[in-house]
C-alpha cells in the first residue's frame, strides 16, 4: 500500500511464530507472508519512523513501544507521531477453525481500510 510513499515495517510486542491462518488470511489475497519472521520492536531502535502505527490493543497498552523522545541511539524504535488503531487481535478468536479464520480475514480487511484511511 502506497509504495513510493511509505516503507512499511512489522513488529510485534513480543518475538513469537507467525500464526498459519495469518498466512492463510494473506495468501487468499495473494500475498504470502510464509517466509516473514516475526519481529520485536526492538529490532528497529535506532529508526525513527513517520508515522508508526500500532494496531493491536495489546501493542497500545505495552508501549511505549516507540518513543516520541527521538534521541539516537535508543534502545525502542522512535517515532514523530504514533497513531494507533484499535483491533480485535484474531489470535484470541475462539469457535471452529472456519471461524477463527473468518477472525483473520476480518482482521486483515480492516487493517487495509483502517491504514489506507490513516495513511492517505
Amino acid at each position: 500500500m502506497y509504495p513510493n510513499r511509505y516503507e512499511a515495517y512489522s513488529a510485534g510486542v513480543m518475538a513469537t511464530s507467525i500464526d498459519p491462518r495469518a498466512v492463510r488470511a494473506m495468501a487468499e489475497i495473494v500475498i504470502d507472508i510464509s517466509a516473514q519472521r516475526f519481529k520485536t520492536a526492538q529490532k528497529f531502535c535506532n529508526i525513527i519512523f513517520d508515522p508508526a502505527v500500532t494496531v493491536c490493543d495489546g501493542a497500545s497498552q505495552a508501549c511505549p513501544i516507540c518513543s516520541r523522545q527521538l534521541q539516537l541511539p535508543s534502545k525502542s524504535p522512535q517515532a514523530r507521531e504514533v497513531i494507533h488503531r484499535s483491533f480485535a487481535d484474531p489470535a484470541t478468536a475462539a469457535g471452529s477453525e472456519v471461524e477463527q479464520l473468518g477472525a483473520f480475514r476480518r482482521f486483515r480487511d480492516e487493517i487495509n481500510e483502517g491504514i489506507a484511511q490513516t495513511l492517505e
